[in-house]
């Protein structure tokens, strides 16, 4: 089911029993940001990007290298080379996403992203060391850019998935049968907004968090949080600005957020990721935070 209607989604949802056996990805994988600067195509419909500053490459690798570290204390870590040529590709979610047995490939909306797509190497590591089917999204016509537009319950099995200009009505179609969801809710971002994962995010089936200010329609997000209740978080405009939004569970008790991020919750918005049973880790990320992008943004996950 694929729908607009919140109340028959939430009744179908309900009806979801959670299995926490898929809720979380059995590896990750990153590339690094090899001469990463910031691309002035991704900047029209990139609000976050920090346009005024520099990138200090050899600071955003060492930031990188960090993460990887982190994560690789609870999940299993593949790390793909940069190129400078495709300066965006540090944050390969919105390009490269799997379900079990499959690869997708999105399609991005701008060129400069676009490259990105075509990397062999990325797709021979998925079809031929992992034996996962492709399914390429970049040869149909709706914009599809992935897990930045479609947030997963995997838990669940069903999906949300916001509409702006990195996202259309047949690419929200082509990712629901692609990732074979049982349901998805279709649903604006504000004016402004580009991804839905900048917005909210659903650790590990359990706690969800989101920015109501960031949807066309603040009441959504909020039945969202109510449906996730008593383990659901609302951030204000402050904290969405710095990324609290963007987090991702790696493992059923391990939750990450960048550092900027856990600094902008709030006492009891960090209580709540522990009543729902994780440990919340911070990695400093202000360079790569620059590009518009924040730590959920970096990490592609592995089914």
């Amino acid at each position: 089911m694929i729908t607009r209607d919140p109340e028959r989604f939430f009744a179908f949802a309900a009806l979801c029993a959670p299995n926490p056996a898929r809720a979380t990805p059995k590896a990750v994988f990153l590339v690094a940001p090899e001469g990463m600067s910031l691309a002035a195509e991704s900047a029209q419909d990139n609000g976050y990007m920090a346009m005024a500053e520099r990138i200090d490459p050899d600071a955003a690798l060492a930031e990188h290298r960090a993460l990887a570290k982190a994560l690789s204390a609870h999940v299993p870590v593949v790390t793909f080379p940069g190129d400078p040529a495709t300066p965006d590709a540090v944050f390969p979610n919105n390009v490269f996403a799997s379900a079990p047995g499959r690869l997708v490939i999105g399609h991005m909306k701008h060129a400069v992203r676009q490259r990105e797509a075509a990397r062999a190497d990325i797709r021979g590591f998925f079809t031929e060391a992992l034996g996962r089917r492709e399914i390429d999204l970049s040869r149909q016509a709706g914009i599809a850019e992935l897990t930045g537009s479609l947030v997963i319950d995997r838990a669940r099995n069903i999906g949300y998935c916001g509409l702006s200009e990195r996202c259309d009505e047949s690419g929200a179609a082509a990712m629901h049968a692609a990732f074979g969801l049982d349901a998805t809710l279709v649903f604006d971002l504000a004016p402004g907004e580009y991804h839905t994962n900048v917005l909210l995010q659903v650790y590990a089936g359990r706690l969800a968090v989101a920015c109501p200010d960031g949807f066309a329609d603040p009441a959504l997000a909020r039945a969202i949080l109510g449906f996730h209740a008593p383990h659901a978080v609302a951030l204000d405009a402050r904290a969405r600005q710095a990324y609290a939004g963007n987090g991702i569970a790696v493992s059923a008790d391990a939750a990450f957020l960048s550092a900027r991020a856990v600094a902008a919750l709030s006492a009891a918005e960090r209580a709540a990721f522990a009543n729902a049973g994780f440990t919340l880790h911070a990695v400093p990320l202000p360079e790569i935070e620059k590009a518009g992008g924040s730590l959920r943004c970096c990490v592609g996950e592995i089914f």
